[in-house]
């Protein structure tokens, strides 16, 4: 006897298909587990205080993070070939095209983390050269994402009010980590123009993705004040908001480190202090944020909330507020953010060990590749028991 959830017959077996339906529902959410431990790397070799054994760790770890890129391309590039239609339904998709975003951070992130600290594993030439490479298709890609996803939302997607989360800031805040990794090759470029242009440019990235985000946050905030708390899944996407904060800062600081000798001086002077006063009170809110988001998750866990791939969402954004308050210690030389830097950075190792905990947990039991499960057709019977 046939039954209904049986083919009649079934097609001819290709070898080929396994490992293609391993990728099919593979998303670019994914990236985020890589800039999730780049910035591991990246955070500890900008640590105001020197730990013993602390920059080996580092530079393990980021070649975790190049590995990860790697096999995340190459599984990407399977996922296009085999499954085109479920990428084009990513695009199309308000929850999943947003996270395109996370494609160029997490190739700038591997790429940044090359010069910071990779180049202890693969020289300092090889380490540029991987830079090079990775800031300029991370900068493409991150321009390409903050045009082209703004645009679906407009046209393709319909959203309203009420979906507003802090996932749609991912496309604006990849030119931040563009901005902020730039400045790390300007000593590498020909003195005079060249690198001129290239830290402006990465000004010129600062301003388009800090003044998007003044105009997306509002709208996140809104919705969390006026509709009450996101969804469980999405509550530790409130940690996003974190990303664009410390990045800035980050960025802001680089400038001014590189500044001097490239600008004339009174150009160069304004970066200085553009880095202290952009930075100060952007990282006050940062920590105001980071509060609020802390007790929502906190309030989402009593309800029951588990692990998502959302988890990944605790890591990046507060490896960015370690950077940029590692800037404002060298720049301010208080102690204070000496502290603080360390103390985010612990926060920093507890989120990546649970968000790889869970997702290594996650891939063993196939859950995490699985498609969404379909709704049953009709509720299920209930039984009474009767005496």
């Amino acid at each position: 006897m046939v039954t209904a959830a049986q083919p009649l017959s079934a097609p001819p077996a290709d070898p080929r298909r396994p490992r293609a339906a391993a990728v099919r529902h593979l998303g670019p959410n994914w990236y985020a587990t890589v800039m999730g431990t780049a910035i591991v790397a990246t955070a500890g070799t900008a640590l105001p205080v020197h730990l013993p054994g602390l920059r080996p760790l580092c530079a393990a770890v980021w070649a975790l993070s190049l590995a990860m890129l790697l096999v995340l391309l190459g599984g990407r590039a399977q996922h296009w070939r085999h499954h085109r239609d479920q990428a084009r339904a990513h695009l199309l998709d308000p929850a999943t095209a947003p996270f395109y975003g996370c494609v160029a951070m997490a190739l700038l992130s591997v790429g940044g983390g090359a010069l910071a600290v990779g180049r202890d594993w693969i020289g300092p030439r090889a380490a540029l050269a991987l830079d090079v490479v990775l800031f300029t298709a991370g900068t493409a890609t991150a321009l390409a994402a903050a045009v082209t996803v703004p645009y679906l939302m407009a046209v393709r997607h319909r959203v309203t009010p009420e979906q507003a989360t802090p996932v749609w800031l991912l496309p604006l805040v990849a030119p931040m980590v563009s901005a902020a990794q730039g400045p790390l090759l300007v000593p590498h470029l020909p003195p005079g123009q060249a690198r001129a242009t290239l830290l402006l440019g990465c000004f010129a990235l600062f301003g388009l993705s800090l003044l998007a985000t003044l105009v997306m946050l509002p709208l996140v905030f809104t919705r969390l004040i006026t509709r009450g708390p996101l969804p469980l899944a999405l509550t530790p996407t409130l940690f996003l908001v974190l990303g664009p904060l410390g990045q800035s800062t980050t960025a802001a600081g680089n400038f001014a480190g590189v500044a001097p000798g490239v600008l004339p001086a009174p150009y160069a002077d304004g970066f200085g202090i553009l880095a202290v006063l952009h930075g100060v009170p952007v990282m006050g809110f940062a920590l105001l944020w980071l509060g609020l988001a802390t007790v929502h998750v906190v309030r989402a866990r009593r309800h029951g909330m588990g692990f998502a791939m959302t988890w990944w969402a605790f890591t990046f954004p507060v490896g960015t507020c370690v950077t940029g308050t590692a800037s404002l210690a060298r720049h301010t030389g208080l102690l204070a953010y000496d502290a603080l830097a360390v103390a985010l950075y612990a926060v920093l190792l507890t989120a990546v060990a649970l968000a790889a905990f869970g997702t290594v947990r996650g891939l063993v039991s196939g859950a995490l590749l699985a498609g969404p499960r379909p709704a049953p057709a009709a509720p299920r019977p209930v039984t009474a028991r009767t005496t």
